[in-house]
């Protein structure tokens, strides 16, 4: 019974530490997504004013002439928010472009709702931006606040809220709960300010209502295409297994066995060493067809689950692996979609072990109504990018394969976090 307190404990101890830590790691990814809108907040300041001037001198015509240098100019600036956003995971697909004729762009749609989304962003947005950066140097000047009080003149303002110098080290003290105040809203309001901060380019950014149809026509187009593209690859990839490893290990065994033959007469004892070889021959060209048909679609799905299958993968893991799964035994995905799910897995375990530098990392898989959720992440050096040929846009194209979504947030220096939404058909 101790022994089973003592693991119940140690257990909750983990959980604790592992929901702490979740807590601070939302809090500095959303402290980076506010600070880093200053690069769209600021430069969006000066397209308002320009917008409002152009607006004005609209009424006595000169004005027009500006809309669309205008134009161009803010969706450059949404292009770029759009870009800054994917960098922490979201992805916003764009509109059709603003179109370049002036009677045309005043009656598109995206040109008012990007003028929309800039009135947004560079107003509340910067006031975002801005708390992004001032609550850290809040926290820090507080919490720092007892170590040089008495290096500041009488008179001076001293703390954070603009209170009077301390006179005394009760008083000095006391700016501690300051600091403690700064950092509970720290923790607890920088991953909510970042997604009001967000929310504009999800309001306004994304096709409007006549656009969906044909965007997502062509969103499909490419879908299927990355699809045809994924299999093509995949079969040039068993061809090649097959052409390099079985078959010529089965073209020597048939060597091996006619050379046998011919020796049997004359001299058995090396005959007996051919089929030696040929045997071992074989057993490997037959360990090696097992390894393409579980490359295929691994026989471990089927007999455990994607559950247990993701378990073998995690403890076959060489950097430590920590697997939680919440899914009913009684629940099963499509198999394609199991199958996409377990390489994905595999793919950036392997990726992790090879470029991350992670002490640990984490496998987490949910069912969300009718949608498979798998996020993977490490605490290692970060900087992960599709393009930079680590296995990513294999993982994309798995994903686009059944019309699924995935998100990369891996900023230099970590952690690094790869969602995966699948679709769980049956």
């Amino acid at each position: 019974m101790a022994t089973q307190h003592g693991h119940a404990a140690e257990k909750g101890g983990v959980g604790t530490k592992d929901a702490a830590q979740r807590v601070i790691t939302s809090a500095s990814g959303a402290l980076g997504q506010l600070t880093s809108g200053l690069s769209t907040t600021v430069p969006g300041l000066f397209l308002l004013l320009w917008a409002l001037v152009t607006a004005v001198t609209s009424l006595l015509g000169v004005g027009l002439l500006m809309v669309p240098g205008l134009v161009r100019a803010v969706h450059v600036l949404a292009t770029a928010e759009r870009a800054r956003l994917l960098r922490y995971g979201m992805e916003i697909v764009p509109p059709l472009p603003p179109p370049s004729k002036l009677r045309l762009a005043l009656v598109s749609s995206t040109v008012w709702r990007e003028l929309r989304w800039l009135v947004l962003h560079s107003t509340l947005g910067l006031v975002l931006s801005s708390l992004g950066v001032a609550l850290p140097v809040f926290f820090l000047r507080d919490a720092t606040f007892p170590l040089w009080w008495r290096f500041i003149p009488d008179d001076a303002t001293s703390t954070s809220l603009g209170l009077g110098a301390a006179h005394s080290w009760p008083q000095a003290f006391a700016v501690l709960f300051l600091a403690l105040g700064w950092i509970t809203m720290i923790l607890g309001l920088a991953p909510a300010l970042a997604r009001l901060q967000s929310w504009s380019a999800h309001r306004f950014l994304t096709p409007g209502a006549d656009e969906d149809l044909s965007l997502r026509v062509a969103e499909l187009t490419a879908t299927r295409a990355a699809a045809l593209d994924a299999h093509a690859v995949e079969l040039r990839r068993i061809e090649r297994s097959l052409h390099d490893g079985a078959q010529n290990r089965f073209v020597g065994v048939t060597v091996l066995l006619g050379a046998a033959r011919r020796m049997v007469a004359r001299d058995p004892a090396g005959a007996e060493e051919l089929l030696e070889r040929a045997q071992l021959a074989s057993e490997q060209a037959l360990a090696e067809l097992r390894a393409v048909a579980r490359s295929i679609l691994p026989p471990v799905l089927a007999d455990r689950g994607l559950a247990g299958a993701l378990s073998g993968l995690a403890a076959d893991s060489p950097v430590p692996c920590r697997v939680d799964i919440d899914i009913h035994v009684s629940h099963r995905c499509a198999a394609a979609v199991e199958a996409t799910a377990y390489f994905i897995v595999a793919e950036a375990l392997t990726n992790i072990a090879k470029h991350s530098g992670a002490s640990h990392t984490g496998v987490s898989v949910r069912i969300r109504g009718d949608r498979l959720i798998v996020r993977i992440e490490d605490d290692g050096q970060g900087g992960a990018d599709q393009a930079g040929g680590s296995g990513l846009l294999g993982i994309h194209r798995r994903i686009a394969a059944l019309d699924g979504t995935m998100s990369l947030s891996s900023p230099p220096g970590g952690p690094t976090t790869l969602e995966v939404d699948l679709p769980c058909g049956s």
